[in-house]
């Protein structure tokens, strides 16, 4: 173990860094128009990290501008795919040589463990980067088959100006899944960070500049959803709006982007993922850990979540058991210590409706097992308890609604039928898992199941190569592989006579 892991040196790298707390717009960092701010607070312990610039509709108009100005110019999107793709991995170069700093901007600004941010996150962002900067001169277009008089192509072009609203819970790895299909598609974009934690989009975008990229293609803009959101969703002059976050912010933005200017809309939203255990599961204790594992990462705030345990009656108890002794490793502690499975939640809001949760699935007669508190008090941070729920049923709020938290609702079932419709039974449809090893039901099963994403004998498998997003109230499109590319270009058909 190097001296990198360990919790006084990233404390020590904490003393080092200078905080970037300006909107980035036109290649260069400024104020707010109006001046306002807001409070950047970490988790870990409560204290003010940094006030950052609070942007509204003027400072939106002057970014958008910006971006118009850079699309039309051409420098970025009329730029041959050779010339963006050296300029793309330049710019993954750039995030791999400060890295560590990008990994502790994310844990002091969330909360999440440094294990996760540096070997997680960080490198996932990364390789993001480079994976679509290698998919710049991959992608081709197409001839329609025509007699010899005529010529049909078809062909993709950018669609201009891009606004990316992403969330708090992984927040330069959910920006990157937008970022990089935009600018690799010759896109301009304007980023707007979660107010939550805005701090590594603000260090992103001067690095995308030293890594050469034009003025104006990249501009970052931090403020709420009211002040600098939805102007965004309302301009007329952004042609694409891309978001990851809620359900109901989801539906508020494809509403405003309807009544203004029909911009392409996709929003990636909340989930409510069942688990679902079969008695066959190739390996119980596996799939116990696996369960407490992907509830529990990130302090349960994923919208992939496996949130909802569906464990046939007959193992029923025995594994709650298995999946309470996995989780008993799983407990929070400091952050910025290498070895802590879970860290803060990300404010003091979202921990009390983490708690509001728990209390209404006390009140509706789920039997709590374990957990169910706040915990680490002493730190003035915000931490949260493994919890765990068992004698859940599908109509209960604890199992209908998304808690974004560590929270586990056991649920039983007896047939396959049930589990199916059990799994279904929501009006999210974002991930599911099947543990069995009987390999037709596993093929049959999957594809009943209504979820974007379904994984067998494992959670959130796949790669940068295989497609993420929802099916229902989980939302529209889809971020990651090639059809992530779709997003962000117009289809054209040209026939010329000859």
């Amino acid at each position: 173990m190097t001296h990198a892991h360990n919790q006084h040196y990233w404390e020590q790298l904490r003393n080092t860094i200078a905080f970037r707390n300006k909107a980035f717009i036109n290649g260069k960092y400024c104020s707010s128009v109006s001046g306002e701010t807001f409070d950047c607070i970490s988790p870990i312990d409560g204290s003010l990290l940094t006030p950052v610039a609070n942007c509204d509709e003027v400072d939106v108009n002057n970014a958008v501008k910006s971006a118009r100005a850079a699309f039309d110019a051409g420098n970025w999107s009329e730029l041959s795919p050779t010339d963006r793709k050296k300029l793309l991995f330049l710019f993954a170069e750039m995030l791999e040589k400060n890295s560590e700093e990008l990994a502790l901007l994310e844990t002091l600004d969330m909360g999440k463990p440094i294990g996760d941010s540096s070997r997680i996150d960080i490198p996932a962002a990364i390789r993001c980067l480079r994976w679509h900067a290698e998919a710049i001169d991959k992608v081709y277009g197409e001839i329609a088959p025509t007699g010899p008089s005529e010529l049909g192509l078809i062909t993709r072009e950018p669609l201009g100006v891009i606004a990316a609203i992403v969330p708090w819970n992984f927040p330069l790895l959910m920006a990157t899944w937008k970022i990089a299909p935009a600018l690799a598609t010759g896109n301009c974009i304007i980023l707007k960070p979660s107010e939550k934690s805005p701090l590594s989009a603000l260090r992103l975008a001067e690095l995308a500049a030293e890594a050469g990229i034009p003025k104006g293609v990249l501009n970052v803009i931090p403020g709420d959803g009211p002040s600098a959101g939805e102007p965004l969703a309302r301009h007329p002059d952004v042609d694409g709006l891309v978001f990851t976050g809620s359900t109901q912010t989801g539906k508020r933005l494809i509403a405003l982007a309807g009544q203004s200017n029909m911009k392409r809309t996709y929003v990636e939203c909340g989930g409510k993922s069942p688990n679902i255990i079969f008695a066959d599961a190739p390996d119980l204790d596996a799939a116990a850990e696996s369960a407490a594992a992907s509830i529990f990462f990130n302090q349960g705030e994923v919208c992939t979540a496996a949130s909802r345990l569906l464990i046939e009656s007959t193992i029923k108890e025995a594994f709650i058991e298995k999946v309470m002794t996995s989780s008993a490793n799983m407990h929070p502690g400091h952050p910025l210590d290498p070895s802590s499975f879970m860290g803060a939640i990300v404010d003091s809001t979202q921990l009390g409706k983490i708690l509001n949760s728990i209390n209404s699935g006390e009140k509706h007669g789920a039997k709590l097992c374990t957990g169910g508190k706040q915990v680490m008090h002493e730190s003035g941070g915000f931490y949260m308890a493994p919890t765990i729920f068992d004698n859940v049923t599908n109509d209960m709020p604890i199992a209908k609604n998304e808690v974004f938290g560590p929270v586990l609702s056991c649920i039983s079932f007896d047939t396959e039928e049930q589990a199916l419709s059990l799994a279904n039974g929501s009006i999210y449809g974002l991930a599911a898992a099947v543990w069995t090893k009987d390999i037709s039901r596993a093929h049959q099963f999957s594809r009943k199941l209504r979820a974007g994403s379904v994984w067998v004998n494992c959670w959130d498998g796949g790669d940068m190569t295989a497609p993420f997003g929802g099916y229902k109230q989980s939302g529209t499109g889809r971020d990651k592989s090639l059809h992530a590319l779709d997003k962000y270009t117009e289809l054209k058909a040209t026939w010329i006579k000859l």
